[in-house]
């Protein structure tokens, strides 16, 4: 017996690739499908729409398959209120919980379409009734017993982000992948460019950094971009911190004179040294307090009160007191950041970005910069579609970044 099920897509679904992904889905999944209506949007603006009714051979084969159209912007046309579960006790979510997506979604209560906030993905998604319900998402480990979760596929609505028909404006370019080809010097210009844009509009930026940064010689142009007002959240671990604290006291990095390239003098022990100096003084802004710190990012950071998160790993020497230990703690702390970013500078580090990007919003605008393609690709896969990856060395594009912003 077959069975099917009616399901639209609206947007620029031409452009985006959407329809043709979704008719892929229905064939690699083994399923059939009609295209009932197709509306084509004829100018920039328009909007294309279809409808198309999927057919399969059983029931879950057919739930299948409209479970992965679903998470690729593709909606039943006839929903149904969202179904909601109360959570069986703390960190226990319902049986057959909708798992979520990074893309903007909404869920159907009481006839009505509410959006869902702080929207990020492999959560569960809580709604609050009364007089104007809200929805959120809550990671698993947050969930209370009594929270009313979403269960099951329907009432919920995604809407995957879009690309847009031309290339205009500071942004057009965030459209292009990953490249070593694409010319760097372009590229970082535009980069310049969107940061300005963001900043113009009162947005906020925050920079995912690693080690390599202060070890490449740019920590001087990202303190620069700290001072003048382009940075307002840093996200790093501590390794990060200890290296761009070493370079002021000892003028080293990993013991090595990141200027000359020369190996100091017992350098090798520099960094631990550093540590031991901010444990003594209590803090880092203890140490900035007298004196001890004069320059830097996590100076510059101290004295313009842009907040950090330093992040703890099991390797850490130390670790510095201003280091987060509890994994969890450091989760909701980055998270926090995150949700807060209108665009993000993820520079040289993959384990930081990776925990960024799983609390980003598939419509948040991201740039990864490595010397590895490896990282820059598996970091745009994540999900964000508002997104530009450069293999190059970030000893050039920090640099080269704050003279654009800073110097034209």
């Amino acid at each position: 017996m077959t069975v099917s099920r009616v399901v639209e897509l609206e947007g620029h679904i031409i452009d985006s690739g959407m329809m043709q992904a979704a008719f892929g889905i229905v064939m690699d999944m083994g399923g059939d499908f009609d295209v009932e209506q197709f509306d084509v949007g004829k100018h920039k603006e328009a909007q294309s729409y279809a409808r198309m009714r999927v057919f399969a051979e059983d029931e879950p084969t057919l739930q299948s398959i409209v479970h992965e159209l679903h998470q690729n912007g593709a909606n039943p046309v006839d929903p149904t209120d969202a179904e909601l579960t109360p959570a069986p006790a703390d960190q226990v979510v319902p049986d057959g919980f909708y798992s979520t997506t990074n893309h903007p979604t909404q869920i159907r209560y009481d006839g009505e379409w509410v959006e869902v906030q702080n929207m990020e993905m492999d959560c569960a998604v809580v709604v609050e009734d009364g007089e104007s319900p809200t929805a959120y998402t809550k990671v698993l480990n947050a969930i209370e017993e009594g929270d009313l979760v979403v269960t099951g596929e329907a009432g919920i609505r995604v809407k995957p982000p879009e690309r847009p028909r031309d290339d205009e404006g500071a942004f057009g370019f965030m459209q292009g992948g990953v490249s070593a080809e694409r010319p760097s010097e372009t590229t970082i210009k535009q980069v310049a460019e969107a940061i300005d844009e963001v900043k113009r509009e009162d947005g906020n930026v925050l920079v995912v950094a690693g080690p390599a940064l202060i070890h490449s010689g740019a920590r001087e142009a990202l303190a620069r971009l700290v001072r003048e007002g382009y940075v307002d959240g840093l996200s790093a671990g501590n390794g990060f911190a200890v290296h761009d604290i070493e370079r002021d006291l000892y003028g080293t990095s990993l013991g090595v004179d990141t200027e000359t390239l020369d190996h100091a003098r017992k350098g090798h022990k520099h960094h631990i040294y550093t540590i031991s100096e901010i444990i003594r003084a209590g803090s880092i802004p203890d140490a900035v307090d007298e004196g001890l710190v004069e320059s830097g990012v996590m100076y510059e950071c101290v004295t313009n009160d842009v907040p950090y998160v330093l992040a703890g790993s099991i390797r850490d020497d130390g670790p510095l007191p201003d280091t987060i230990t509890d994994a969890i703690e450091a989760q909701n702390a980055i998270r926090e950041q995150a949700h807060e970013a209108d665009m993000v500078l993820m520079l040289s580090t993959l384990l930081h970005s990776v925990a960024v990007g799983n609390c980003l919003p598939s419509t948040t605008r991201v740039v990864c910069v490595d010397i590895n393609p490896a990282t820059v690709t598996q970091l745009l896969d994540r999900g964000s579609a508002q997104a530009v990856g450069m293999v190059t060395d970030i000893g050039t594009f920090v640099p080269s970044l704050a003279e654009n912003l800073l110097d034209e």
